[in-house]
């Protein structure tokens, strides 16, 4: 049987490659959260529950919608006399006297009311800080639309609110009572605006009231914090801590991106006996000077205070989470692929939100969704048109980060941006170029892109006619360098499967040579042992012709 010299080659190599240590080390800073999906909320409702809901329904449901809408239109009434006789564009000047205290005082009463109305019980903890000592409020964890309880018991501050709330009906003119930092979606400077003109009022000295801000920007289930966003620490002014929990044995109020809908939380909320909340005010914080310099730093220090109070983990998922997260549906995959700590990962990697989105659209179409929506090493292979081989298997170690046999989308955005972008430069290509361009005419054939694929791989029987077809963007049956080119920039992992195997070589000839130096070291060894054997004999040879 005729053995090929090249399998025998890439046979040792391959068991060289087994006694090598792990090839990198995994960055700390890399390493996934301890809370994978914060943004989903499922609840089990007994049949307890629902027969529950069903007496509250028909004997409590009536005489709360009745204190319901009574609430809401003296709501209605006080905020109506407090903006009288002012215009509606005059959002520039903050209300004063009566009408401040008109729309603070007696708005916040009824607000009580309206939270009773819907079975909820407050119980406060702390201090409320006045706007001298800290101009804004920060709430955190935002998980629910009730959370506008904060609000109330703060004493009726303004918030930063959608420009369309405050064209509706009835809830409009209690919102512009409140004298909102309105957000415009179709306004190109809106967030510089928005920025403008919080931190307007956080410096004002006491003249606007103080500003509420959930600076998460999207609602979670309350099992972390995730990142904060920046608009409330950019005035660089004291704020407040604010903490809610709901500690409730029934969790009908948490609302978040895979879950209930608004109308049945609302239903199922109205329909308990009591819902309880706990409001507690923490210490105000006054940025350092570092803090000052680094208004992220700011962000997160307060974070880190909360998150302590709360008894929660910290993470650095964000709203362009969400936004994947609905990307990842719209492609077919579970919700929860698309989560990869947006903020951390972004700042880290310098990456996009677009590259996140070609990402994980260029992800779907390898994943399997019989594995949850991952990436196999089966997968990988079919997707680089490759079988599977010990320098594939290698290339997706590198992948697999967490060593579970799978890749998810955010191990294969850190991947690309950490192995395979930079291993994609212009000098690997054209060495990888030259290599398969055997007898160095410019152009490669199929026959020769086959051969250095081949022996490189260990497979002899290699099919690569798909692989070439695609890189063969002419189809003049030749791959120029152009195309060899285009073809890599468009598909990094090849760039790196390509310095791997450039390193195997490397490292198996680095192991020949250590068992040549170690041979010549034994020679003059070996070279007195056979010179001692040599005399042991001639010795014992005289013996035997004494003894004869």
């Amino acid at each position: 049987m005729k053995i090929c010299p090249e399998h025998v080659v890439n046979t040792q190599v391959g068991m060289v490659l087994q006694q090598r240590t792990p090839l990198l080390p995994r960055q700390k800073s890399f390493i996934p959260p301890q809370i994978p999906n914060p943004f989903i909320h499922e609840l089990n409702l007994t049949l307890t529950d629902k027969i529950r809901m069903v007496i509250c329904g028909l004997f409590i449901l009536p005489f709360r919608i009745v204190l319901f809408l009574t609430a809401l239109l003296l709501s209605w009434l006080v905020a109506v006399i407090a903006t009288s006789c002012i215009p509606k564009d005059r959002t520039a000047e903050p209300l004063q006297g009566w009408r401040r205290n008109l729309a603070q005082h007696c708005l916040g009463c009824l607000g009580r009311v309206f939270f009773l109305s819907m079975g909820f019980h407050v119980r406060v903890i702390g201090k409320p800080a006045s706007s001298l000592e800290a101009p804004i409020l920060v709430v955190a964890p935002h998980s629910t639309f009730f959370d506008g309880i904060a609000a109330i018991v703060s004493g009726m501050p303004s918030t930063v609110s959608r420009a369309e709330n405050v064209s509706v009906p009835i809830f409009g003119s209690i919102f512009r009572a409140l004298q909102p930092v309105l957000v415009s979606r179709v306004d190109p400077d809106s967030r510089r605006n928005t920025i403008n003109e919080i931190t307007k009022r956080a410096t004002s000295g006491g003249k606007w009231p103080q500003v509420l801000i959930f600076p998460e920007g999207t609602c979670t289930n309350r099992s972390c914090l995730i990142s904060f966003k920046p608009g409330a620490f950019l005035p660089l002014v004291p704020v407040q801590p604010i903490i809610l929990r709901y500690p409730n044995t029934l969790d009908t109020v948490t609302w978040t991106w895979q879950g209930y809908t608004v109308a049945k939380l609302l239903f199922m909320t109205v329909c308990q006996v009591c819902t309880n909340v706990e409001v507690e005010f923490l210490p105000v914080y006054v940025p350092s000077e570092d803090e000052k310099k680094d208004y992220f730093l700011y962000a997160n220090n307060v974070r880190n205070v909360m998150a302590r109070s709360l008894g929660v983990p910290v993470t650095d998922h964000t709203y362009e989470d969400c936004r994947l997260m609905l990307t990842a549906r719209d492609l077919t995959l579970p919700m929860e692929a698309g989560l990869v700590e947006f903020t951390k990962i972004s700042r880290k990697l310098n990456l996009k939100w677009d590259n996140f989105q070609k990402q994980l659209e260029r992800y779907a179409s390898i994943a399997d969704l019989s594995k949850g929506g991952r990436i196999g090493i089966e997968e990988f292979a079919s997707h680089l048109k490759l079988p599977v081989s010990d320098l594939l298997k290698e290339l997706f170690a590198l992948f697999d980060r967490d060593k579970d046999g799978t890749i998810d989308f955010r191990e294969y955005v850190i991947g690309i941006a950490i192995l395979c972008n930079p291993a994609n430069s212009e000098e690997t290509i054209q060495m990888a170029f030259k290599l398969f361009d055997i007898d160095g005419d410019g152009s490669i054939t199929e026959n020769e892109f086959s051969s250095l694929l081949r022996s490189s791989l260990g497979v002899p029987d290699l099919d690569v006619s798909k692989l070439f077809q695609d890189m063969d963007a002419d189809k003049s049956d030749k791959i120029s360098y152009e195309e060899f080119k285009n073809f890599f920039l468009k598909h990094p992992e090849y760039a790196k499967l390509f310095t791997t195997y450039l390193d195997h070589q490397k490292y198996y000839l680095h192991v020949l040579q250590q068992e040549e130096e170690e041979d010549k070291n034994l020679e003059p060894f070996l070279a007195v042992n056979h010179d001692a054997n040599s005399s042991t004999e001639e010795a014992l040879s005289s013996s035997d012709k004494k003894e004869d």
